[in-house]
């Protein structure tokens, strides 16, 4: 018999039973690699990523994205001129490699803990015409005082080429480290980058859209992470079937809240979220 607990962490595995944490797929990256990633994050509050999906991961994005790009944002913030696509992977599985890269993950492992979740998987196309968003921080919404650690992270990624004149994003680096405030507007600088490339940033850094003064429109994908005991922006729980939730990564599945955070962080009814997803499991 196991011994009687005496503490919340003598409790850590119990709800855990048969569904064990699993590795995570940052596991895959060189260590020297995501290293370097993470001191760049740390020194100047942002990493670029280049060329992770290919010519060809792309071209699917753009094609199944495009027929969803159907209405424009409903305030200055979601942007007048800009499309969004909210709930992705109940429409796509075309932007899974998005959620769960390894070198994305890899980072995500080293700043939070363990199961770690999803907290926003979302599509923006920029039209031309759109004006700069408003500065702001991804993790802003958590009332806790700056400075601060991260609580989130972001990546965005470019589907099409980044350029200062197509609405690449600003950044304001090193606003990480900042207390209260905010950073003066002359002080955005535009994330280029080519195609299949992603900007990473801890939810503390101060960034905005950019305005798109091109003719065209720039498409780009945004995930975004927050620690395990925090509540996500997108409450994927209840916006994602089980059909889908099958259907992903073992990843992206942890990410979308079917895991425990010790003690007992995330169970349903008493029990591990994974249950939910065996045959004949009842329905909520």
């Amino acid at each position: 018999m196991k011994p009687e607990a005496s503490t919340l962490s003598d409790l850590a595995g119990d709800l855990a039973g048969t569904y064990r944490r699993t590795a995570s797929g940052g596991d895959t990256v060189d260590p020297a690699i995501a290293e370097a990633d993470l001191a760049a994050v740390e020194r100047d509050g942002y990493v670029i990523l280049p060329d992770l999906l290919t010519p060809q991961e792309l071209d699917r994005i753009r094609s199944e994205v495009s027929p969803l790009l159907d209405r424009t944002g409903r305030n200055g913030f979601e942007g007048h001129t800009t499309q969004r696509v909210y709930s992705v992977l109940n429409k796509t599985r075309s932007c899974d490699r998005i959620a769960d890269h390894p070198r994305v993950l890899a980072l995500l492992d080293r700043m939070f803990l363990p199961n770690y979740l999803l907290s926003m998987l979302q599509v923006i196309n920029i039209l031309p015409g759109e004006q700069r968003q408003m500065l702001h921080t991804d993790d802003g919404f958590y009332p806790l005082p700056r400075p601060r650690k991260a609580l989130g992270a972001a990546t965005i990624w470019a589907i099409d080429d980044f350029t200062a004149e197509n609405g690449a994003t600003d950044i304001i680096p090193g606003s990480h480290r900042l207390g209260h405030g905010t950073p003066a507007e002359s002080e955005r600088v535009p994330v280029v980058m080519s195609a299949g490339s992603c900007v990473f940033f801890p939810g503390t850094l101060w960034h905005g859209g950019g305005a798109n003064r091109s003719t065209a429109p720039r498409l780009a994908v945004t995930a975004q992470y927050c620690e395990p005991w925090l509540r996500p922006q997108e409450a994927f729980t209840l916006s994602t079937t089980r059909d889908t939730v099958r259907a992903v990564s073992e990843d992206i599945r942890r990410m979308l809240g079917y895991s425990i955070h010790p003690p007992f962080i995330g169970q349903v009814d008493g029990m591990h979220p994974k249950r939910l997803l065996e045959p004949g499991a009842p329905p909520l």
